[in-house]
């Protein structure tokens, strides 16, 4: 193991002084970055009643930009031995040979201290909290220890997915994280495994092979369609919450409630697909389309 280890470093180094800025830049996951700044800004959004502070809301797009990009590093840093056996990430610039190892190492550090900087300095504290339990909980606690050992690492895994929201709720709110806060936290946690299951199941030959214990190479398709069938049929009340608490408008309603049923009813056809992998595939695509109208709706019905 420690052989291998090593030749994978000495590997990786071969090619890393030819690295150019847009390797570098492609190891901060930059599309995972703009959606956590989707949700981050909706969060801000609603938590200040539609009238966020410029100056505080450039801040904390940046601050939170930072500190995403830095969890998307270290991801890339730690998964760089799984990364070389999957199809989907062998091209990735550290699995690849492109960015030296130990370079990425100090990227993601700086861009976390920096994020964090920013948040507690222009932001506030609150704010700054919920950016770092995210950065751990994505970087060490999910990327090391859960994806590597359990089948619920996608469950718990989005506790780091819906920190975004609470940052810019915290933000917007001046620091205060009231009951609508952790709804709005609880909807973003809730689409984690809807949208992350089907990929795994598209993928599950690929996490098979590199050994990780994904819950379609562990229990099969058939558990995983019930365990997407769950989080979203438990997602359609906890969206509808949000009006409930007095936090978004009748046009959120209307948007939470039309796509939230059409999710279910298009999560429950899974359970009599005769194609599985076609089914997971729109499921994923959906999943995006979801967040992306939900976080427009939050925006447009925040009252």
């Amino acid at each position: 193991m420690a052989t291998d280890e090593f030749a994978l470093n000495g590997m990786q180094g071969l090619s890393a002084t030819n690295a150019s800025w847009r390797d570098y830049l492609s190891v901060t996951k930059v599309g995972i970055t703009v959606a956590n700044l989707m949700a981050t800004f909706a969060g801000l959004w609603v938590g200040a009643h539609g009238h966020p502070g410029f100056l505080v809301s450039i801040a904390t797009l940046v601050g939170t930009a930072l500190v995403v990009a830095s969890g998307a590093t270290f991801n890339n840093y730690i998964d760089r031995d799984i990364d070389t056996r999957m199809e989907r990430t062998q091209a990735r610039a550290i699995a690849s040979g492109k960015v030296n190892p130990r370079k990425a190492l100090w990227l993601g550090s700086v861009l976390g201290v920096l994020g964090i900087a920013d948040l507690v300095a222009f932001v506030n504290l609150t704010a700054a909290l919920c950016g770092f339990a995210g950065l751990l909980m994505y970087s060490y606690i999910y990327t090391v220890w859960l994806k590597r050992n359990t089948t619920l690492s996608t469950v718990l895994g989005g506790i780091a997915g819906a920190a975004p929201p609470l940052v810019g709720w915290a933000a917007g709110s001046g620091g205060s994280l009231g009951v609508p806060a952790w709804v709005m936290f609880f909807v973003f946690f809730l689409w984690q495994p809807p949208h992350f299951l089907p990929l795994a199941m598209k993928r599950s030959e690929e996490y098979r092979a590199a050994g990780i214990p994904m819950l379609p190479v562990v229990q099969g398709f058939r558990a995983t369609k019930w365990q997407i069938l769950r989080y979203t049929a438990a997602l359609l009340p906890v969206s509808i919450l949000l009006y409930g608490v007095g936090a978004e408008n009748g046009l959120y309603l209307i948007v939470a409630a039309g796509l939230g049923g059409w999710f279910l009813v298009r999560a429950f056809q899974g359970l009599y697909t005769r194609d599985d992998l076609a089914w997971a595939r729109q499921l994923f695509k959906f999943s995006l389309l979801y967040l992306t109208a939900m976080c427009v709706a939050m925006v447009l019905g925040a009252v």
